[in-house]
């Protein structure tokens, strides 16, 4: 059950998180549609914005204080538990209410953590398909002889420098003949050369890092690997794949505009793309990671770009710079911040109940109330003394525990917090007796009445078998002459512990402004009853009692 509850927490956190990356991503189409007739990087610098923003969620969420609204609260109410709008749950019966919270909680939390399970497998292996990727990259890099020619070297060193590249950047020419010039790497970017590059001309050689390292310039490669991990928590949402497939177009493109702005003109630099896309293969999906300057799957379309002189080329302006974060931290804090009502959920509230011998209480009632919210819960415990809820809402409770024999316990500042657990270890006490005893005088007409207001004895197979006591020899307090002639009358409270030998032990009166005469009367009469003692599991214990003495002149 602890697992259960754990997935049933997890899941709604995932559904949470995917509905805001979907209201997020959303806004993002309508962003770009009105972007469409700005640059390349203008729109790059949006896509990685949102993707940013969609792994952002999830720490923000934990980390800024949380708001709630009436309106999108509604749309998690599929995962609302059963107590929630229910305000007359309290008029049900104890036994219906049990089954009804426990069945419907155990239901959700299975299917909850099947949905999650298959989550954590569709995430797993986007996951793996990753780091697949990038050993491939590794393994190949790590076979690749490094490219030390003059022309290579000094048209690196150039280009590098327009771009204002501080990082050192590494050439590297493959031994396999199989590969599409690529750029990885964060810090220690590299360049990756199919076989026989050393001998390319030098206009090929000029295109070729003009938009490699454009990339570099541009930390295109971190971004699409942030992408690339976007895709693995949020696997199930074609969104995501669309963004992350947007990214890396608009960065190509983006690359492309930076070599045509280096003075190569475009039908040069697109016959040169078409080259290398007849002469050197795909690398496919083993490359999903990296970032190749003549990817077939968007050839056409660069082409159809780069050879449209009405394209707005510009890079992204440092004024557009700070306005597009600015603007992006504007619409997520408020939507990390947000908590929906399956967000919104305590972890697993368990407990164990003993009585004072130690020993575990069965079928023992445990009531949660809010009353904020006026709800009620309630469970029972098991063999073990044990009891758990799952997904109650994060509140302020009451906790109560009830079983007959036992004092009713009561904790009233019990609070739930989001996604963490509460756990009570509970000790009940024995009940207390209390015997109320009317006396009347003599000549009145009227016996002593002695009404006995405890419960009935409670027995179990396990702990918690109470056998309460029972007054066995009772002395009748007799009404003082002096307090009748003087029209004194009144109740006498007093308090006794009966011991383990069914004696009345430390009697004290408790209202002490009572009659001396009567209160007299009444320890002297009640100090000769006599109990049969209180058994705990078979065993005597002492128990407090309350007799009440009332003296009454009236019959």
């Amino acid at each position: 059950m602890h697992f259960l509850a754990d997935s049933e927490i997890g899941f709604a956190f995932i559904v949470v998180c995917c509905a805001k990356a979907t209201l997020l991503l959303s806004g993002t189409w309508g962003i770009i549609a009105a972007l469409r007739r700005a640059s390349s990087a203008v729109r790059h610098h949006v896509w990685a914005a949102a993707i940013l923003g969609t792994l952002l969620l999830p720490l923000l969420a934990f980390l800024l204080p949380p708001w709630h609204s009436s309106v999108l609260g509604s749309a998690a109410a599929l995962w609302s538990a059963p107590h929630q709008g229910d305000a007359n749950l309290a008029a049900q019966t104890v036994p219906a209410t049990i089954v009804y919270a426990t069945s419907n909680s155990f239901a959700l939390s299975t299917w909850a953590l099947a949905t999650f399970l298959l989550w954590a497998f569709g995430a797993s292996f986007v996951l793996l398909r990753l780091i697949a990727g990038l050993t491939r990259l590794a393994w190949l890099s790590a076979r690749a002889t490094p490219l030390f020619e003059d022309g290579w070297m000094r048209e690196t060193l150039t280009i590098s420098t327009s771009l204002k590249i501080g990082r050192s950047v590494r050439l590297l020419e493959c031994s396999e003949a199989l590969a599409m010039p690529l750029t990885w790497g964060i810090f220690h970017p590299v360049i990756v050369l199919p076989a026989g590059a050393a001998n390319w001309p030098n206009e090929q050689r000029r295109i070729v890092l003009s938009h490699e390292l454009a990339h570099i310039a541009r930390h295109d490669w971190l971004l699409q690997i942030c992408a690339e991990m976007a895709r693995c928590f949020h696997w199930f949402n074609p969104l995501v794949w669309l963004a992350a497939g947007r990214l890396r177009q608009e960065s190509e493109r983006a690359c492309d505009d930076a070599v045509l702005r280096s003075g190569i003109a475009p039908d040069v630099y697109a016959s040169q793309l078409l080259d290398l896309a007849r002469t050197l293969e795909s690398s496919g999906r083993a490359w999903s990671t990296a970032l190749a300057i003549a990817r077939p799957t968007n050839l056409e379309r660069r082409f159809a770009a780069m050879l449209n002189p009405s394209l707005d080329r510009r890079q992204v302006s440092p004024r557009i710079k700070i306005l597009i974060p600015f603007l992006a931290l504007a619409l997520l804090l408020p939507l990390a911040a947000l908590r929906l009502s399956a967000q919104d959920r305590a972890g697993k509230t368990s407990g164990v109940v003993h009585d004072p011998s130690g020993a575990a209480i069965a079928n023992a009632t445990i009531v949660v109330s809010n009353h904020d919210r006026n709800t009620i819960d309630m469970t029972t415990t098991d063999r073990e003394g044990n009891f758990n809820f799952t997904g109650l809402p994060a509140g302020n409770y009451e906790l109560q525990v009830l079983k007959p024999g036992f004092q009713t316990y009561r904790q009233t500042d019990v609070s739930l917090d989001a996604g963490r657990e509460f756990t009570a270890n509970i000790n009940l006490e024995v009940g207390a007796i209390t015997e109320n005893v009317t006396v009347v005088p003599a000549n009145g007409g009227k016996p002593m009445v002695t009404e006995r207001t405890d419960g009935k004895p409670s027995r179990l197979g396990v702990g918690g078998n109470v056998e309460s006591a029972k007054l066995v020899n009772k002395i009748q307090p007799i009404y003082p002459g002096n307090a009748k002639s003087a029209g004194v009358q009144g109740t006498v409270v007093l308090h006794a512990v009966i011991g383990k030998d069914g004696k009345p032990l430390s009697l004290r009166i408790m209202n002490g402004q009572i009659d001396p005469d009567l209160a007299r009367s009444a320890v002297e009469a009640v100090n000769q009853w006599r109990y049969t003692p209180t058994l705990l599991n078979g065993e005597p214990i002492e128990v407090d009692t309350t007799i009440n003495v009332v003296y009454s002149l009236n019959p």
